[in-house]
């Protein structure tokens, strides 16, 4: 599926990112990495978990960034959180985060740098961060905050994540996917983030709420 974004401001705010954790000038050309990334953000079995998606999370992440001890770690963990996506395969965050561990030494970043985004990829499995990982709540708030859009948008959400489990059929589907909503509000907070909490957490549960009722039809 192509998307509508803008590669080149894609390319120049990964540029940026990496820049800000390693320093500028310090590893090779940042271009190919993000050529790398971009590749696999439109392979074909993506529907929902595209460009789109990416640039969502990292313009939430702008908005958050005040709430973050690192926003370009959590920029940089927004860039590898889906970067392997194989609808039928369960660890596709813990490849993410391998990736990360392997291409952000060879990119320049200090390992101990590279193992934090690592972490941090890892945290979008449950996205229960800790009450003190405030560059996790910032990551996991702006992966979520699809939950909180307006009915048209919350739809199109939807059947996007239906067409990427295309293969799945119905009733497993809708009991596959109704666990994952009563897990979501089952957590005492989808938002960690004080801005989360107040612009997001009412619409997403309501939203959440809402799929949940269609799906036990």
């Amino acid at each position: 599926m192509a998307d509508h974004v803008d590669i080149d401001d894609l390319r120049t705010r990964w540029t940026r990112a990496l820049e800000g954790v390693r320093g500028p000038g310090g590893g090779p050309d940042p271009v190919p990495y993000a050529d790398n990334l971009l590749a696999r953000w439109q392979e074909p079995q993506r529907h929902y978990h595209t460009l789109t998606h990416l640039t969502a999370v990292l313009d939430h992440i702008d908005v958050l960034e005040e709430y973050a001890d690192d926003p370009d770690a959590v920029r940089l963990a927004a860039w590898f959180h889906d970067a392997v996506y194989l609808p039928e395969r369960s660890e596709n965050e813990e490849r993410s985060a391998r990736l990360a561990e392997r291409a952000l030494p060879e990119a320049g970043v200090a390992a101990r740098a590279a193992a934090e985004v690592a972490r941090l990829v890892r945290l979008t499995t449950g996205h229960d961060p800790a009450g003190e990982d405030r560059d996790g709540q910032v990551l996991c708030d702006a992966d979520l905050a699809v939950l909180a859009g307006p009915p048209s948008a919350y739809a199109a959400y939807t059947a996007a994540v239906r067409e990427e489990y295309h293969f799945v059929p119905s009733d497993a589907f809708r009991e596959g996917r109704a666990a994952i909503l009563r897990r979501l509000l089952a957590l005492p907070l989808l938002f960690r983030t004080p801005y989360g909490q107040r612009h997001w957490e009412a619409t997403a549960r309501y939203n959440l709420s809402s799929e949940l009722e269609m799906l036990s039809l």
